[in-house]
């Protein structure tokens, strides 16, 4: 199983829409969404290129928002740790 953590910019939340097509995805398992961090769960990966976008709404205007972490890894080994980050429309 992969899981990719999302954490989200400050001040910003998971947009509903954005929530409900994530859901509809066969390849997505589950999805949890707490506070500042969405977790996606996929059952498995193949060679096929996959793409999320995650729409976000801005709830509390931030001033020098800091970038923020994307993490991908095997729920089994995650000792593979990928990082990247983001840093707002268009990352």
């Amino acid at each position: 199983m992969v899981i990719i953590e999302v954490s989200l910019l400050s001040g910003f939340i998971l947009a509903s829409r954005s929530r409900m097509l994530l859901e509809h995805r066969t390849i997505i398992k589950k999805l949890e969404v707490e506070a500042n961090v969405v977790y996606i769960y996929l059952e498995k990966l193949n060679d096929e290129s996959q793409t999320f976008i995650l729409q976000l709404e801005q709830v509390i205007q931030m001033k020098n928002l800091k970038p923020a972490i994307i993490k991908i890894y095997d729920y089994y080994q995650p000792g593979g740790l990928q990082i990247s980050s983001y840093s707002g429309a268009g990352s």
